[in-house]
């Protein structure tokens, strides 16, 4: 399996400091990010390590879940997902205080049961999900 990189250009103090994060094996994008922003109720244009990891997660867990949804016998017509990751303070600095899944879904040849099970069981198994076991993970899911 390959590995993915991401590179950070930071220039400065943690307060007065800025860079840029670089999506190196995909060359994408690059983002701004600053400290300041990132804990404000505003990004401002930049991005922060907790809004790519809701990136990550979102779109890992809706790989996931398709997959488990035709495992089970459905069809994902079409699967929203949104990935919702606090930071909080820690002792020391900061942490993730937790991410909260949001799923709607229109699946066929699946009841609401059925759908409510793959959606734990995807939020269980996501690979991204298990590098994550250390925050709390909560899941909102629905058939539209």
């Amino acid at each position: 399996m390959p590995t993915r990189t991401a590179r950070t250009a930071w220039n400065g103090t943690l307060e007065a400091g800025s860079g840029q994060v670089e999506l190196t094996s995909s060359g994408v994008a690059t983002f701004d990010v600053s400290f300041p922003k990132r804990a404000a109720e505003e990004a401002g244009g930049t991005t922060s390590p907790e809004e790519l990891i809701a990136a990550a997660h979102s779109s890992c867990y809706a790989m996931q879940l398709s997959a488990l949804i035709a495992e089970a016998g459905g069809t994902p017509q079409s699967l929203d997902i949104t990935a919702d990751v606090s930071l909080g303070p820690d002792t020391v600095g900061f942490k993730l205080t937790g991410i909260k899944l949001t799923v709607r879904a229109e699946v066929d040849c699946l009841d609401a049961d059925g759908f409510a099970e793959v959606a734990q069981a995807a939020k269980e198994t996501c690979p991204v999900s298990k590098a994550l076991t250390g925050v709390d993970i909560t899941l909102d899911a629905a058939l539209d």
